[in-house]
């Protein structure tokens, strides 16, 4: 059995899948997941586990270079935004798009994660760097 790591199996073997520009979306609870898309669902009841909960555990075991943010989650929920801000190493590329983009490029993603996270705009698409 293994003891650490990300323990989901379906989470791990797509981290383990993951190239150069691979994306994968972590979010709440009411983003809606494109048809042929997979879903990872670790919702277990409102805001548990919590976005924050399911970034810290990616981010321990994905290098990421570039993530992609609702421009909205800056005045919706200005301290998850601040909480996920200081996660990330300083060379990580911040871009902000509208929530209806965000939403269209899930189509793209390799997985959507969800979480129990219940509050607004609590959604990313981290997008893979490279080991040198």
């Amino acid at each position: 059995m293994k003891k650490n790591g990300i323990l989901n199996s379906e989470l791990a073997k797509v981290v383990d899948d993951l190239g150069h520009t691979d994306q994968v979306c972590i979010s709440d609870l009411g983003l809606p997941v494109p048809k042929d898309i997979k879903k990872i669902d670790l919702a277990l009841r409102k805001n548990l586990p919590s976005f924050q909960d399911v970034i810290d555990s990616y981010l321990e075991n994905v290098l990421v270079e570039k993530i992609y943010l609702a421009e909205e989650i800056k005045e919706k929920n200005p301290l998850q935004l601040e909480k996920f801000l200081e996660k990330l190493p300083q060379d990580v590329e911040v871009v902000f798009v509208s929530h209806d983009e965000l939403k269209a490029m899930t189509k793209n993603v390799k997985a959507i994660v969800r979480t129990g996270e219940a509050t607004p705009y609590s959604n990313v698409i981290l997008q893979s760097g490279v080991i040198i």
